[in-house]
């Protein structure tokens, strides 16, 4: 699957612990990165310091859907199924 132009659902949706270049601590769910332009467009892409974990994720339909909506809903879903539980590290 190719990821649609302008979806950042993950780049938005999902908490990303890894340091982001202008985001040291990493970003919380929710809160778009700081490397997303006006139209969702990743400044890092195919850069070498593009974390990791960001080119490591895939679009697969399991995790994006059709739809940029439905994105935004499997991920936030996936965000709040693995958060850990209040008081635990």
């Amino acid at each position: 699957m190719e990821c649609r132009v302008g979806c950042a659902a993950c780049c938005i949706a999902i908490t990303i612990s890894s340091p982001i270049p202008g985001m040291p601590e990493g970003k919380p769910a929710g809160v778009p990165c700081v490397q997303l332009t006006a139209d969702n467009k990743c400044k890092l892409f195919g850069k070498p310091e593009r974390p990791a974990v960001c080119g490591g994720f895939t679009a697969e339909e399991y995790t994006c859907g059709e739809t940029n909506e439905d994105a935004f809903r499997i991920l936030r879903m996936l965000e709040d199924w693995t958060k850990p539980a209040a008081g635990t590290h």
